[in-house]
């Protein structure tokens, strides 16, 4: 996710940016970034954070991005690094296979912005937004099924589970009946008429957020498979860091933050108290992580206020240890699966 920031804060490579990662400076500090050191920013989007470890001498960067547009954004800044900062597309789930691929391995920190740019949101034709008219698309990449795909084909109890559990959405039942209800009719194509009916049908207060907001969240995920992708990278880049590394994400909603909170619990230990095994019991894990104090990371006040987008962000971080990488475990993979349905509650 990006905020907007003035022309004077002009980084040390690939000049002023129009769009800046929220909790950048934090994120920065999170990494430590040291002189000469490996790093991979897994969401390049706008190029914030490949500027900002760049802006430290002798530092490399291998980014990624699954988006096109971002990709042929940051041709420039490529240039501009001479030879610094390689830029692949690539889903940030496959960071660990896309850096071996490419040669690259013993990385200094690994940064991770899960969430929608200003830039997508604000092009109306990617269909992010309710604000706009644009096709109902919401893909971050060009390939596999779009929002309407889904809206369109999904039978009524599917889609009542993406709305409840991906969005976290009371009125799931009452929205997905009418969908189906009225896709017979006409199918859902754009983004204003399936927000337009959403606010029909489960209106909120005017005080509150836009009827659809948790529903278009709730496809957003669903159609990019957003919470598996984030699982997915956590894994690999546990896979990546030498000891000593850091691995710093950054989320926008609960459903990521969970995650994150779960990946970084589960691997430093947290909670486990060997003297109270049961016989038989296996032992701990050794933690792959160590957590400094101090977390989550918030966005100040100032930065909420320059960007209302960045009131739900959440900063967490970790320090690699020594201990073999576990790969994708029962804890997180649960997080990412839709659950059994259960029609109590919505």
């Amino acid at each position: 996710m990006s905020a907007d920031r003035s022309d004077a804060d002009r980084p040390a490579a690939g000049g002023p940016v129009r769009h800046i990662p929220v909790l950048r400076d934090e994120a920065l500090a999170a990494l430590d970034v040291r002189e000469g050191g490996l790093y991979l920013d897994a969401t390049f989007g706008a190029g914030g954070y490949s500027r900002g470890i760049l802006a430290t001498p002798a530092t490399r960067v291998l980014a990624l991005d699954r988006d096109p547009t971002a990709i042929a954004g940051g041709f420039d800044l490529v240039e501009e690094a001479q030879g610094r900062l390689i830029l692949s597309q690539d889903r940030f789930s496959n960071l660990a296979g896309a850096a071996r691929d490419l040669g690259f391995s013993g990385f200094d920190g690994v940064v991770l912005d899960i969430g929608l740019s200003s830039m997508q949101l604000d092009e109306a034709e990617r269909g992010f937004s309710f604000r706009f008219e644009g096709p109902l698309d919401m893909r971050m990449g060009p390939e596999g099924p779009s929002a309407a795909d889904l809206v369109n084909t999904l039978d009524e109890v599917e889609l009542a589970d993406i709305f409840y559990h991906f969005g976290e959405e009371r009125a799931s039942r009452r929205i997905a009946r009418a969908i189906v209800h009225d896709r017979a009719i006409t199918p859902y194509t754009t983004t204003l008429a399936l927000a337009q009916m959403i606010a029909r049908v489960a209106p909120n207060r005017p005080s509150d957020i836009h009827p659809a907001t948790k529903s278009f969240q709730a496809l957003r995920i669903a159609v990019n498979d957003e919470l598996g992708e984030l699982a997915r990278a956590l894994v690999g880049a546990e896979s990546l860091l030498k000891p000593g590394g850091r691995l710093a994400v950054v989320t926008f909603h609960s459903l990521e933050d969970r995650i994150a909170k779960t990946f970084f619990a589960t691997r430093s230990g947290r909670g486990q108290a060997a003297s109270r095994r049961l016989p038989g019991e296996p032992e701990a894990k050794e933690a792959t992580f160590s957590l400094p104090k101090g977390q989550p990371v918030a966005p100040s006040q100032d930065e909420i206020k320059r960007n209302p987008r960045a009131r739900s962000a959440k900063l967490r971080f970790g320090i690699r240890s020594e201990a073999a990488p576990r790969g994708l475990d029962e804890a997180l993979a649960k997080l990412i699966r839709l659950p059994q349905h259960d029609a109590k509650g919505r």
